[in-house]
């Protein structure tokens, strides 16, 4: 059976790019443009060339891609201007892009207040708008903003805009929910009564994520009729965001009630860059990665219950819709005091540690976790502290260093005019394996803890190369009340996690004491103990 084209449209580097906090420098957009590209994406959305100096620099030339066609977005000409005397518009009409990408009125009632023209001024401004770019003969698509909030309240006039534009030329009339709030039986409906206009061949979708419906939208209307699909990376975007390309993409490829119909550019062996790509973006953004985000997050395939991961091992489908691989992910089975030995066997093998590991030594562990996380540990957010449990009970790691003594010093002195500023130092003595001599180390930050992980990591002599690029990213802190204890007197349970500025890499170790201190440092000791042991550094 021949399978209908499914097109698919990223604007993660244009609508993206309002969600609060986001800036995306030009490097930023080139490195997440090889990226999509590499995915297997047909439209790239980089921006609004004119708009500002990033954008305009970006479309200046056009980058090298492989596959995906460069699409500039911009607005359709202002009522009362001609087309060459609408700066806006020429901007973007003189850009290097493959496809532009305008955006019209759809709901009368944001012509009459937002643009404040009359309902046929709009039309004619999307006429000649969309003539213009088919003229340059390039791709030219519509946005139809608030389309199904217009169609809803002037089904004939949001029905003009979207037939207009694809009489005008429009390869594609994109329909878009752009306040968020339809739900996916109304979006069925309106696509369903859209295509009886505009053929579907010419129809997108754009939703956004307002009503946590944003990919259940889309879904709705590719079975409507659309083919093309627009999304951002992430589900990136204003507000609460857009539909979320890294849960629209494999469901596309791994669901058969759409695989066995559509296809697109993203082949199997590229959703394996999936995961890949999602982590890019993050990485750009500075954010640590959505762990429970489907498909791509890190606990996307992860269980600890005893039951289910006994299940796991003789059968993954019991418990995985999909693959972990094939979005390029992972199974992570994950110790727990819930977790039984069928986990702890799991998660051995995963560690490389499973075979012909004697069965005594496996309960031991598994007794010890348990009494730990009774305690307050918990291994199920602390990998990198689990593994080390793992190889010290096993034998396998070696002591590359040892803590002599630390000191920390947090005062807070007044200055001339009455006010203060907290200070905190420390000061680390480190006896290094073979070394003759401790090395004594000092630290200042804006808080203990940061004084701590500077000195710490100050000077580990000939360690010092392996932990020149980690950096602390993340710090948690949870006070346990446990029995006859509480408020100041409480254990205190820290979370630090590390990243490697070159590699990627990310970890995460667990200490627990009732001195928040102390839990910060043994989460510390635990995460430079780590990053030698992952680089195979030599004790001694």
């Amino acid at each position: 059976m021949t399978k209908e084209r499914l097109y698919l449209f990223d604007t993660t580097l244009r609508d993206g790019a309002q969600t609060t906090g986001v800036d995306f420098s030009l490097s930023d957009k080139r490195r997440i443009m090889r990226v999509l590209d590499d995915l297997g994406l047909d439209y790239i959305e980089g921006g609004y060339p004119g708009a500002n100096t990033t954008d305009s620099e970006l479309f200046a030339t056009r980058p090298d891609l492989k596959s995906a066609r460069f699409t500039a977005f911009g607005m359709t000409k202002r009522a009362g201007r001609s087309v060459g005397n609408d700066p806006g518009l020429q901007a973007v009409l003189q850009s290097k892009a493959d496809s532009i990408c305008l955006v019209a009125k759809s709901w009368d009632y944001h012509v009459r207040v937002a643009l404040g023209i009359t309902n046929d001024e709009n039309l004619d401004a999307i006429d000649q708008s969309v003539r213009a770019v088919v003229e340059t003969q390039r791709e030219a698509m519509i946005d139809c903003e608030h389309f199904f909030d217009g169609y809803k309240g002037n089904r004939a006039y949001a029905l003009s805009v979207a037939k207009k534009a694809y009489d005008a030329g429009a390869r594609w009339v994109v329909l878009c929910d752009t306040n968020g709030g339809t739900l996916p039986h109304e979006v069925s409906e309106i696509v369903a009564d859209v295509a009886k206009h505009v053929p579907g061949a010419n129809l997108g979708i754009h939703t956004h994520n307002d009503t946590e419906n944003a990919v259940a939208n889309t879904l709705m209307a590719i079975r409507a009729g659309v083919r093309q699909v627009q999304g951002t990376l992430n589900g990136l975007g204003e507000r609460c965001g857009n539909a979320n390309m890294t849960s629209i993409i494999p469901t596309l490829l791994l669901k058969s009630e759409f695989a066995n119909h559509f296809e697109t550019g993203v082949t199997p062996e590229r959703l394996q860059k999936l995961t890949h790509a999602s982590r890019v973006l993050d990485e750009v953004l500075n954010e640590a990665p959505d762990r429970h985000a489907p498909y791509v997050g890190e606990s996307a395939f992860a269980t600890k219950a005893g039951i289910h991961a006994s299940a796991l091992l003789k059968d993954p489908g019991t418990y995985e819709h999909v693959r972990p691989e094939s979005v390029g992910n992972e199974r992570r089975i994950l110790v727990s005091k819930q977790g039984g030995r069928s986990s702890m066997l799991a998660a051995l093998e995963r560690l490389g540690l499973g075979a012909g590991t004697d069965d005594g030594k496996v309960q031991a562990l598994l007794d010890e976790v348990k009494l730990r996380e009774d305690g307050g540990y918990s291994y199920e957010a602390a990998e990198a502290s689990f593994e080390l449990l793992a190889r010290r009970m096993l034998d396998e790691v070696p002591r590359y260093f040892a803590v002599d003594s630390f000191r920390v010093i947090v005062e807070r002195p007044a200055d001339g005019n009455g006010r203060s500023a907290t200070q905190s130092q420390a000061i680390v003595s480190v006896s290094i394996a073979g070394g003759d001599q401790p090395l004594v180390s000092v630290g200042e930050g804006n808080g203990p803890v940061n004084a701590l992980d500077t000195a710490l990591r100050r000077d580990l002599g000939r360690y010092q190369k392996h932990i020149e690029n980690v950096e602390l990213v993340d710090y948690k802190v949870r006070i346990l009340t446990q029995a006859g204890a509480g408020g100041t007197d409480a254990v205190t349970r820290v979370l630090v996690e590390s990243h490697d500025t070159q590699s990627g890499e990310r970890w995460t170790t667990v200490g627990v004491s009732p001195n928040i201190i102390d839990a910060s440092f043994e989460a510390l000791l635990d995460s430079i103990n780590y990053k030698l042991l992952k680089d195979g550094a030599v004790a001694g």
